[in-house]
């Protein structure tokens, strides 16, 4: 029998703040390795544009719903009736988060701290619990395995000067999923981080046109260029496949060797 470890056949991914950015670039590679692929995110129009640029790239299914993952509420809701559907979910990537900085820490609101808490903490709480729930009730059936991915980011291991309430929010999720890779081993789910460095997304998207930044910055990526939301399909896959099924508890860097520089 040939071996296919990243063919995803039959398995199930939500995939959160999967309608753009480094979730939709997952979610490309995701279909394209024919998983069935649920998209998360807050506005239609973003989610159906996802939807169409995914769907027919392999033989599974993609479908979108309109959640916002700081409603507890909604984000029970929306595992349920992804696990309704698809009758499992084998991989979960609490992807969704927001980067809301300030001038400087001492100015810093709690209005800023509190909004990247909502979204980056609890929302990565409420989605990663609820997927468990599915996977060890499955596992305890007999059916063990899953995989529990949190999209941190280098700000959660590295400094990030003004983006304190960003970085807390990014080393937490770190330290959530090592607990959830000890917590949740014994039924065959893994938990891992992956660890943006700068990529050219949206919530980058100042940055980008700003000249002393690429000088100062991004010619210290040994790879000499942005990251890219297509970057991160490789390790999505990775991660959601049979090929990672004893790798856990890890943080995975994607960032160019810019933190080794």
């Amino acid at each position: 029998m040939t071996y296919k470890p990243f063919d995803l056949s039959g398995k199930v991914c939500v995939v959160t703040g999967g309608n753009k950015g480094i979730g939709l670039g997952m979610v490309e590679a995701l279909a394209a390795s024919n998983a069935d692929v649920v998209i998360w995110g807050r506005k239609t129009a973003d989610n159906d544009a996802a939807v169409k640029k995914a769907s027919g790239l392999g033989t599974g299914k993609v479908k979108a719903w309109v959640v916002d993952v700081a409603d507890e509420g909604q984000v029970v809701k929306a595992m349920k009736e992804a696990e309704e559907e698809f009758k499992r979910i084998d991989c979960c990537i609490a992807n969704a988060g927001v980067g809301r900085g300030s001038a400087s820490f001492e100015t810093m609101t709690l209005d800023t701290w509190r909004y990247n808490q909502s979204i980056n903490s609890e929302g990565a709480f409420f989605t990663l619990r609820e997927a468990a729930k599915s996977m060890v009730a499955r596992a305890r059936a007999g059916d063990l395995g899953g995989s529990l991915v949190g999209t941190a980011s280098l700000a959660g291991i590295e400094g990030a000067g003004r983006n304190q309430a960003y970085a807390h929010t990014k080393g937490g999720l770190i330290a959530m999923m090592n607990a959830i890779a000890v917590e949740y081993g014994r039924y065959g789910i893994r938990g891992n981080s992956v660890l943006p460095g700068w990529i050219a997304t949206d919530m980058t998207e100042g940055a980008q046109g700003n000249d002393a930044f690429a000088t100062k910055v991004i010619t210290r990526v040994p790879i000499r260029r942005w990251g890219e939301p297509a970057d991160f399909g490789g390790i999505a896959v990775y991660l959601a496949s049979d090929a990672s099924k004893y790798h856990s508890g890890d943080t995975l860097v994607i960032d160019g060797g810019y933190a080794k520089f």
